[in-house]
């Protein structure tokens, strides 16, 4: 059984986030939220909340347990960016990219 989350256009640039990502894929769901809990990271609180979301979602679904729950999945992908423009000297410009992400967390029941 699978479930899956997804938040879409979080203002995170994709490259942090995977970062966090890279720290949860393969555990188990208590583990990774307990790793996310720790993690002095911005993407983690993000991470968190799509996490608590894919749970809740296979919950919802089926007879499963929290326990019998692994991350299988997380992938992050990049949203569109914001283009600024920063003022410099001599009447040049400096573009600013603005990045976002979409954040994608999938949990399946453990093999046993």
């Amino acid at each position: 059984m699978r479930a899956r989350a997804i938040q879409r256009f979080v203002r995170i640039t994709p490259r942090k986030c995977n970062q966090v990502l890279e720290l949860i894929r393969g555990q188990s769901v208590e583990e990774a939220q307990s790793t996310l809990q720790f993690t002095p990271k911005l993407g983690a609180r993000i991470v968190q909340k799509v996490l608590k979301s894919a749970v809740a979602n296979a919950l919802q679904e089926g007879k499963v347990r929290l326990e019998d729950l692994i991350v299988e999945e997380a992938v992050v992908g990049a949203g569109p960016t914001m283009k600024r423009w920063l003022p410099r000297a001599q009447g040049r410009a400096t573009p600013i990219l603005k990045r976002m992400s979409h954040v994608s967390v999938t949990v399946a029941t453990r093999e046993s």
